[in-house]
């Protein structure tokens, strides 16, 4: 993948997210640099350079964007709704109103458009699911419908029962033998990932921007005869500790226990990725032979796209023959990202292929 400077200035004139992390534009006559999906107005590309890092762009004397702030975690959720999320999962009975959120200095139209973007519902909607869910797991676990309708801050059981159904499916009562997936959203300096799990570990982690994220969730759940609920689970605290150590650099493998969906074919296929050490990359045809199944190098590449279980199963870790970047369900740009995380003598230039005119 040549990228030549028209490609790259008609990246930033299109506002493109899909080069986020791959290349950053600084601007010579403000001495300003961005983001490629920056909003601000476009320069003419005679005024433009463009680096790889971020790093560069400073050591170049350019000050970072006060409206893309390109040094900032994308897609991570400020410090502000960060408390939201934090007051809502100690306390999910709370019912925030607009007024609210003034008072703790948020602009609620800030947080819708937020939540909408990141978590695909309004803020209000996303109060409603997480005060469900909540529910369900107390009637789960023995609490009566009654009291639990009203510890959550309920009316009534009418209007209760009618908020269980239309989000669960079904009413308090017949809920009560479901087996449940937990789900929870965990911010990461590359953005949002939703992660899922069983009473038996992770079943799957993906990234919140990916195609098709709702029709997975649907499956999974299909494939565990069960309901995906917002809410705790020990196995995903357990990740949220690894994957903070993960992303400082302090952690090369992951204990948390897995609960994978998928063929014996495809779960042989990823456990032979989580055995790819730390630090390291292989091609497809390295990874069959591996697995002693040299004669299945498409099977094998296919078994790893359906690995919906990013990270900790790590098929970032797969690159082509010749040493380029292949496809990533995550973006390139990420996958780009956790190989220079786990290998700081990764060679940039040579494995992307970049070619900068």
């Amino acid at each position: 993948m040549s990228l030549t400077k028209e490609i790259m200035y008609q990246a930033i004139v299109e506002k493109d997210t899909s080069f986020e992390g791959v290349f950053f534009t600084a601007v010579v006559t403000t001495g300003i640099f961005c983001r490629p999906s920056c909003t601000a107005r476009k320069p003419k590309i005679e005024n433009v350079e463009f680096f790889k890092t971020t790093a560069e762009c400073v050591n170049k004397g350019y000050r970072p964007c006060k409206v893309c702030k390109p040094l900032n975690s994308l897609n991570e959720a400020p410090i502000e709704i960060q408390g939201i999320l934090e007051e809502l999962r100690l306390n999910p009975s709370l019912k925030l109103r607009d007024e609210d959120l003034k008072k703790r200095s948020i602009e609620p139209s800030q947080l819708r458009r937020w939540f909408l973007k990141h978590y695909g519902v309004t803020f209000q909607k996303y109060q409603r699911i997480l005060r469900v869910n909540t529910a369900y797991k107390k009637i789960q676990e023995g609490e009566s419908i009654t009291n639990t309708a009203y510890d959550m801050g309920y009316d009534s059981l009418s209007g209760f029962g009618d908020s269980f159904k239309n989000i669960i499916g079904v009413s308090p009562k017949n809920g009560k033998d479901k087996c449940i997936i937990n789900l929870e959203r965990i911010e990461t300096p590359i953005g949002t990932i939703v992660v899922c799990a069983t009473p038996e570990g992770i079943c799957f982690l993906e990234f919140a921007d990916i195609k098709d994220l709702d029709r997975e969730l649907t499956r999974i759940a299909k494939e565990k005869k069960a309901v995906v609920l917002e809410g705790e689970n020990s196995h995903i605290s357990q990740l949220k500790e690894e994957l903070a150590l993960y992303f400082k650099g302090e952690l090369i493998e992951f204990t948390v226990s897995l609960d994978l969906i998928g063929t014996p074919f495809q779960v042989q296929v990823w456990n032979g990725l989580r055995a790819i050490p730390y630090g390291e990359t292989k091609s497809y045809k390295q990874q069959s032979e591996l697995l002693n199944i040299p004669k299945s190098i498409r099977a094998v590449a296919n078994a790893n796209g359906m690995n919906t279980v990013a990270i900790v199963i790590p098929c970032h870790r797969i690159i082509g023959t010749n040493g380029s970047l292949t496809g990533y369900r995550g973006g390139v740009w990420r996958k780009k990202f956790l190989l220079e995380l786990e290998n700081k003598e990764y060679n940039k230039t040579d494995q992307l292929s970049f070619g900068f005119e």
